[in-house]
């Protein structure tokens, strides 16, 4: 079974070698995780086990992922994060679809009476609703529960955003870092990166400057007079800030090609993730987003107003997660997202944010016309035009 699971891995042009996948032989002869059986392993501890002995680098930790699920079919690796509710309610049996016209009579709740009914709605329900307009259930117009409409609701059990209208998430999801090594099909990103660069030669001088030496050398009646000077470094700092998950899965390539060039170009890159708006907390690896967080503050403080700071996300997200305490769709935030921009933008002068969403929807976005305004306009879009435009602005 271990052969097929390795040969596996390798299909999915993971680095493992022969040597890696003896150390995981040898860890479970060793007994290093306990079988929940007499000849079965806990998948839990055999996924642990593996990718600590198989994969060295963080990055590939998705790529692993996708192999693991696709060797282990039908295997639940993670927690249930829908245990309070029960999986009954949410079982799919239809997926509610309205004519506009049946959408624009559903009337929608404000922020307080949203989180209000769902309160009294967990303390009255005692069983399954499908197809029904008040309580959490399935394939209707409830705003609590999944695979129905609400023009503003709170999802709950559905595997992915349908019509973009949720104001808030019940479920944990689990985002997947951006492969940072992703080959780019063009070089053009990179070119438009290009402008941003900035040298400066730093250090001891021990690098010919082979133009006034030729200078020196002729003034010197011919007699060689060798200059040197100090090497030149990329100057330029860039502090990357990308939001992940959600409406942003359907622009991961795009996404990975701009962060794949970024790492090429730019020799002091820092990167963190977002989900949606920026709040009290970024992480730095998705899959350990909730237990290895980086405070906003520190983040702040950590690095130089030199430092060019560079947003990266589609800003498509109901106006409460920028606007309201508690407005995160996946936990209560203290403060607006609106406070965080703010600071961000005060520490770094330098800022622009870049939008991989088609620029001719933007005008339809509530959300986008609120991050433009936060950003005093600077946002571009991902294209060849808008990065160059984002670089130059960056540089005056």
């Amino acid at each position: 079974m271990l052969i097929d699971f390795f040969y596996t891995l390798r299909s999915a042009k993971l680095p493992v070698s022969v040597k890696e996948y003896l150390t995981l032989v040898e860890a479970l002869k060793e007994g290093v995780v306990g079988p929940v059986s007499e000849d079965a392993w806990s998948v839990d501890d055999f996924y642990y086990l593996a990718r600590t002995a198989l994969v060295k680098d963080e990055k590939h930790y998705d790529k692993f992922d996708r192999a693991f699920a696709a060797y282990f079919k039908g295997v639940e690796l993670i927690a249930d994060f829908t245990k309070d509710i029960p999986l009954e309610w949410l079982r799919k049996n239809l997926e509610l679809e309205l004519s506009p016209e049946e959408k624009a009579k559903i009337e929608k709740m404000g922020w307080d009476e949203l989180m209000d009914t769902l309160r009294k709605r967990f303390e009255e329900q005692k069983e399954r609703h499908e197809g029904g307009s008040k309580m959490i259930g399935t394939g209707g117009t409830s705003p609590f529960g999944a695979y129905g409409f609400n023009p503003q609701g709170i999802r709950i059990g559905q595997d992915k955003s349908r019509n973009r209208s949720a104001v808030k998430v019940w479920d944990q999801r689990a985002y997947k870092d951006y492969d940072d090594s992703q080959e780019l099909g063009t070089r053009n990103i990179k070119i438009a990166l290009r402008r941003l660069r900035k040298f400066a030669r730093e250090g001891a001088a021990e690098e010919l400057d082979l133009d006034d030496t030729i200078r020196a050398t002729a003034a010197n009646a011919g007699w060689l007079d060798i200059k040197m000077v100090p090497e030149r470094h990329n100057n330029v700092k860039v502090l990357l800030l990308m939001d992940v998950g959600g409406t942003m899965d359907e622009h991961i390539h795009r996404v990975e090609e701009m962060f794949s060039a970024a790492k090429a170009e730019f020799k002091h890159l820092e990167f963190y993730y977002f989900h949606n708006c920026v709040y009290d907390f970024m992480w730095k690896n998705n899959r350990r987003r909730f237990s290895e967080k980086f405070p906003t503050w520190d983040i702040i403080r950590k690095y130089n107003k030199d430092y060019k700071l560079i947003f990266v996300g589609d800003a498509t997200m109901s106006p409460y997660e920028i606007l309201q305490p508690g407005g995160s769709v996946e936990y209560n935030n203290e403060e607006a997202g609106v406070e965080w921009i703010q600071r961000l933008t005060n520490a770094f002068p330098k800022f622009v944010w870049i939008n991989p969403e088609p620029q001719g929807v933007w005008q339809y976005r509530q959300s986008i016309a609120v991050i433009q305004q936060l950003m005093n306009q600077r946002m571009y879009p991902l294209t060849i035009k808008g990065l160059e435009e984002a670089m130059r602005l960056l540089v005056k």
